[in-house]
């Protein structure tokens, strides 16, 4: 018989409090974190090997239909008997525990489900078997789930990928995957990852961020709702650019809440993250090659074929190479109020990088060519950006006016003008318009949509 020995909880010991108020940074991250916990090891053991035993007594052709409180009323029930080859003391909350992470590892993705079901988690970035962060409200921290060894971690990521008929192992060593309710995942496996296998899970709302969510949370000011509106109801096409995790998708998202239900919608992604309301989606997703390198299909292929879908708009989840030229030629053919989003850190590196994206087409155009391009087909460029206390807001506002030269000719219409620090670390700020009447309201006006002159009167701060 296997027995552990498990030694009594810290707060039960006399004098634990001057313990506690005399412990250093340092322990206290090795008694969370650290791998000597031999309360969390001997737990840890203790759930494996109960684990391997309920899949030896289960029925597990009937795990996937059976509802999830009856298999955890089941496991509650097996339990005395399974713990009973173990001199294992545990109380009721550490028996729910246990139960519930038995379930999870039967049926989830074992200690990663506890993070997936916290609305506040936004990514989950797990840096081999002993070591998980995770960003709540725009800010990473360490978090005390860890995998029992990096085999455990393994059988998570191939539970991951095999449900969207991916692989992972030495030969492709790294996968883009997507869990069941939409949140994108990377993984990637030695040789390349040398510490332990890398996981990282961009987790998405289960219920969309609305404009209104935004306004609330203060990345958009109030008076300027009616103007993106404007903008997605007179058809202007839009380009949203931001760096890594600055809010574009969910600003997408939110700004096509103001599309019409009577018009065809066809997205088109590499990973399928945008969650629009509309019945009328048609939603498009690449595939990468098989293990010959055979049978990919790119953005740019699914932008072409959805030309051919009578599409009323094009929604490009992001631009990354060649699909960029075929985008524009989409919004300068009859497609307008198309969307898409771009990694760049201003508005004016936005449009350098889609010229950039233009020559990855393999198309002769010269850089003249490329600038009228886009000066015809994208309108309006809403910069976002993740400011250092982790939230997020749109930074600037601003509408193509047309060519100068060789130059592409940008006005900011608003833009987000920060004034200093709080003494807990908040940024403060506010937002305001720059003073210029943009050219889109007439096409806004010719669609029954009338904004006030105030809100673009340069001394009223907006929000």
């Amino acid at each position: 018989m296997w027995k552990i020995k498990v030694d009594e909880p810290a707060h039960h010991n006399t004098g634990s409090e001057n313990a506690i108020d005399a412990i250093s940074a340092e322990e206290e991250e090795r008694i969370l974190f650290g791998r000597k916990d031999e309360r969390t090891e001997k737990m840890l053991a203790l759930k494996l090997a109960i684990h391997r035993r309920l899949l030896d007594r289960l029925n597990l052709a009937m795990l996937d239909q059976a509802p999830v409180e009856q298999i955890k009323s089941q496991i509650s029930a097996m339990l005395p008997e399974l713990l009973a080859d173990f001199d294992e003391p545990l109380n009721r909350e550490e028996r729910e525990k246990l139960v519930q992470e038995l379930v999870d590892e039967l049926l989830g993705l074992g200690p990663l489900e506890p993070l997936l079901a916290d609305d506040t988690i936004t990514d989950i970035l797990v840096n081999g078997p002993d070591t998980v962060f995770v960003e709540k409200r725009g800010m990473l921290e360490r978090v005390p789930t860890r995998f029992q060894d990096e085999k455990h971690l393994m059988r998570v990521i191939q539970k991951i990928v095999s449900a969207v008929g991916r692989r992972v192992d030495e030969s492709s060593p790294f996968v883009d995957a997507r869990l069941a309710d939409g949140s994108r995942v990377n993984a990637i496996v030695a040789p390349l990852a040398i510490d332990g296998s890398l996981v990282s899970i961009r987790k998405f709302a289960k219920k969309p961020i609305s404009v209104a969510k935004m306004i609330e949370l203060g990345s958009v000011p109030e008076q300027m709702a009616p103007v993106l509106e404007a903008i997605v109801r007179s058809r202007r096409n839009v380009l949203i650019s931001g760096g890594t995790g600055s809010g574009k998708t969910t600003l997408l998202n939110a700004m096509s809440s103001y599309i019409d239900e009577g018009e065809r919608i066809v997205t088109i992604e590499d990973s399928a993250e945008l969650q629009l309301q509309q019945d009328h989606v048609a939603r498009l997703e690449t595939r990468p090659p098989n293990i010959e390198g055979k049978g990919e299909v790119t953005q740019r292929d699914l932008v072409k074929n959805a030309l051919r879908m009578r599409p009323d708009r094009i929604i490009v989840g992001e631009v990354r190479a060649g699909e960029a030229f075929d985008m524009l030629q989409a919004m300068n053919t009859g497609h307008d109020g198309s969307m898409t989003t771009v990694h760049a850190n201003t508005a004016r590196d936005a449009l350098s990088r889609v010229e950039q994206m233009i020559g990855m087409s393999g198309i002769d155009i010269t850089s003249k060519s490329s600038r009228a391009q886009i000066a015809a087909a994208i309108n309006v460029v809403v910069q976002v950006g993740r400011l250092s206390d982790g939230r997020r807001k749109i930074k600037s506002l601003s509408e193509l006016t047309g060519m100068e030269g060789e130059t592409v000719t940008m006005q900011e219409i608003f833009r987000y003008k920060m004034t200093g620090r709080a003494d807990d670390g908040a940024v403060q700020g506010h937002f305001e318009a720059t003073g210029i009447r943009p050219k889109f309201l007439d096409e806004a006006e010719a669609h029954g949509i009338s904004l006030p002159a105030e809100l673009f009167r340069p001394d009223v701060k907006l929000g």
